[in-house]
């Protein structure tokens, strides 16, 4: 392969990496907000919250460091089962980690 191509893989490899963590963080941010709300949640909700902290945070992992996809089924699996006991226990009171929407501008 030219020279040209091994830079157009390493660039396309960064972008993908680059997004997969920005993602991962995203997920990550969302499950830490929840973070205050673990004693209302049950056991459920805090054995979820913990090994999805313990799981990214851990040297050791499915997938190399720079591949966050396993990070990231972790994580969103616990923002699932946090998600659902949430509401659960609230209905349809906003989630921690939604956004609240802003006020109309005139």
């Amino acid at each position: 392969m030219s020279e040209e191509a091994w830079i157009a893989v390493g660039v396309v490899i960064a972008v993908v990496a680059i997004i997969t963590f920005v993602g991962a963080v995203h997920l990550l941010l969302k499950v830490f907000r929840m973070r205050r709300h673990l004693a209302e949640l049950g056991t459920g909700g805090k054995v979820a919250f913990w090994v999805a902290m313990i799981y990214t945070f851990l040297p050791v992992d499915l997938l190399p460091d720079p591949i966050y996809l396993d990070d990231m089924a972790v994580v969103g699996t616990a923002l699932v089962v946090l998600t659902r006991l949430w509401r659960k226990r609230h209905g349809n009171r906003p989630l921690p980690y939604a956004r609240r929407p802003s006020a109309p501008s005139e």
